[in-house]
This record gives C-alpha cells, structure tokens and sequence, in this order.
C-alpha cells in the first residue's frame, strides 16, 4: 500500500509560477514510475508530466512542455512538479500517482494504482 499527499497548490496570477510536491510512503518509492495528473471542472483527468524510477526519464503532455518540470527525490520519497507561465487552463486540480507496473503507458490513467486526494490550482486572468 502506499500513500500520496500533495501539496503547494493556490491561487497565482497568469505567468506566475507554483511548485507541487507529492510525498509518498512506502519504501519502495524510488522503484516506481510517478505521475501527475489535472482534472478541470467537467472535464476528464488528464495526463501532465510522468517521470522514470531513477529520474532520468521523463514525459509531458504537449500542453505543459516546456513550462512545466517534473522531478523525484527518492531519498525523500517526494516527486516535484514545478510550473511556470502558467494560464489560466491550467486551472485544475491536480493529482500525483504511482505506476507500478514494468509494461506501460504511463499516460494512461488507468494504469496507475495508488492516487493522492489532489490539490487545486487556480490560475486567474
């Protein structure tokens, strides 16, 4: 079992910057993919940024690429994920998960196990 708690959400102007941070229990944390993912208001959850075990790999939807950064600790079992320019569509809230699986897709919700209760982001015009 592993737990997830995100945290480092508000309020932030367009163009502002914010830094989500998901601490994890367990200690097999640094062998599993993480995941952030965003839900908006009547919309479907949506893949944002995923990173390998080790850190050295990483995804991100092609809206977020290249203003958003995605980083783990494992030494403090905690994933990062700093955003940058943000506007006002990345209002949502946003959850991390873990991956546990060798073979997958990791922009796929369905293949992650284990989510945190989520922390909004409100970004206003």
């Amino acid at each position: 079992q592993v737990q997830l708690v995100e945290s480092g959400g508000g309020l932030v102007q367009a163009g502002g910057s914010l830094r989500l941070s998901c601490a994890a229990s367990g200690r097999t944390f640094g062998s599993y993919r993480m995941g952030w993912f965003r839900q908006a208001p009547g919309k479907e959850r949506e893949f944002v940024a995923a990173i390998g075990w080790s850190g050295g790999i990483t995804y991100y939807a092609e809206s977020v690429k290249g203003r958003f950064t995605i980083s783990r600790d494992n030494a403090k079992n905690t994933v990062y994920l700093q955003m940058n320019s943000l506007k006002p569509e990345d209002t949502a809230v946003y959850y991390c998960a873990v991956n546990s699986k060798i073979i997958s897709s990791v922009r796929d919700k369905s293949e992650y196990d284990y989510w945190g209760q989520g922390t909004q982001v409100t970004v206003s015009s």
